[in-house]
């Protein structure tokens, strides 16, 4: 477990801010507890600051997760989100989108959402910008990036793809089979 170097700082905030913007701000200092970024064995992980203190007992070896793995770093050092981080993402979300009950399910097998699936998106959302995907009982389902602006979803036909499917709840079940 290692604070991150100054170029995995930037990739990590540039993901971050697409979808959460000047949110960022609220991650790392919180009014509650102070909490990091740190990484282990190429995994980004969100850990209160306590946890972490008490966490370097343990040998690196022996330490398998801390806190909330958020996303990994790629050997070419690009940052990817995960699962893991929904919860953050939620939170601070800038742009939302609900999906209908009849689309939940599809974009829960890794489909992206189409228009004819979309319940309602937040007014004037950016094209090619990250947003948490919710059911319309407000659950969070998972995230993306869209495809369209909102203006331009109004116009669209219902088999337009309105946001493009990066992570969902589903692939935890997914994976397992996998195992």
């Amino acid at each position: 477990m290692r604070p991150l170097t100054e170029e995995e700082t930037k990739a990590v905030f540039q993901k971050l801010h697409k979808f959460i913007g000047k949110n960022i701000r609220h991650l790392v200092e919180r009014t509650d507890e102070d909490y990091v970024l740190r990484m282990h064995s190429n995994r980004i992980y969100y850990v209160r600051e306590s946890l972490m203190r008490r966490a370097t007992n343990v040998s690196r070896e022996k330490l398998v997760h801390l806190g909330t793995c958020i996303g990994k770093l790629t050997h070419s050092g690009k940052f990817r989100l995960t699962v893991g981080a929904l919860d953050v993402l939620a939170q601070h979300a800038k742009y939302k989108v609900w999906v209908k009950p009849s689309a939940e399910m599809q974009f829960l097998y890794g489909n992206h959402v189409l228009k004819s699936g979309l319940g309602r998106i937040t007014e004037s959302t950016p094209a090619y910008t990250g947003v948490v995907v919710y059911s319309m009982t407000d659950v969070p389902l998972g995230f993306g990036v869209t495809a369209k602006s909102t203006s331009e979803c109004r116009k669209m036909d219902p088999s337009g793809i309105v946001v493009f499917h990066q992570s969902d709840v589903g692939e935890y079940l997914r994976s397992e089979e996998d195992l």
